[in-house]
């Protein structure tokens, strides 16, 4: 049986994870001056409740009224079509109907205008396969991966758990050890609820383990 240092080596070999004297995170965010913040009925029927940018509370998927949703959100789009949180309860509405050939184009254009929720999920439905998606777990990275830059609490604490757990290998992934416990360490500083302080706390003793790989 191989020693948690071996499997932690080998681990550090394929995901290329370089020194900790690497850059720090150059943190960004998301700025949504640039589009309207009116509250709209796409907003009422289909914000999601974690979305740091939404303008509402927000409905779990079973709260919502899909057909409603769409119809709202083709509606409020048509009216603002730059919008990405628009563009993002749009595709979300569309994803939990069965759609999400149709709905990948407009998270892709949230996400391409940086809108942290959008990054964050479209990167997990390339991840997982989920709703029928197309799998593509580089893509994946590199959206999640940008998401936890952006700040994304879900991004913080995915990315790294992705990385360590192999998620990304193939991808030519340079994973950055540092950049990691940064991510982690950020995350730890926002309002956790329980699950997510124990992931928190697994992530930061894994990394430690790593550090300690000679």
């Amino acid at each position: 049986m191989r020693t948690a240092a071996r499997v932690l080596g080998v681990m550090g070999v394929l995901l290329g994870v370089s020194s900790p004297m690497a850059q720090a995170v150059e943190w960004q965010t998301f700025d949504p001056s640039p589009y309207s913040q009116s509250v709209t009925d796409c907003d009422r029927e289909a914000a999601h409740p974690d979305d740091p940018n939404k303008v509402l509370p927000g409905r779990t998927s079973r709260e919502m009224n899909l057909d409603t949703a769409i119809r709202v959100c083709r509606v409020d789009l048509a009216k603002d079509p730059n919008n990405p949180r628009i563009s993002y309860q749009l595709a979300r509405s569309l994803t939990y109907a069965g759609k999400v050939t149709e709905a990948l184009p407009f998270i892709e254009r949230a996400a391409a205008q940086k809108y942290p929720q959008a990054m964050f999920v479209v990167g997990y439905l390339y991840l997982e396969g989920s709703y029928a998606s197309p799998k593509n777990p580089c893509r994946a990275a590199q959206l999640i991966r940008e998401s936890a830059i952006y700040g994304r609490l879900a991004g913080l604490l995915g990315y790294p758990s992705y990385v360590l757990n192999g998620r990304f290998e193939g991808c030519g992934l340079q994973a950055d050890l540092s950049e990691l416990r940064e991510f982690v360490s950020k995350a730890k500083k926002s309002k956790l609820e329980y699950y997510p302080s124990v992931l928190v706390e697994s992530l930061e003793v894994r990394l430690r383990q790593m550090e300690g790989v000679k």
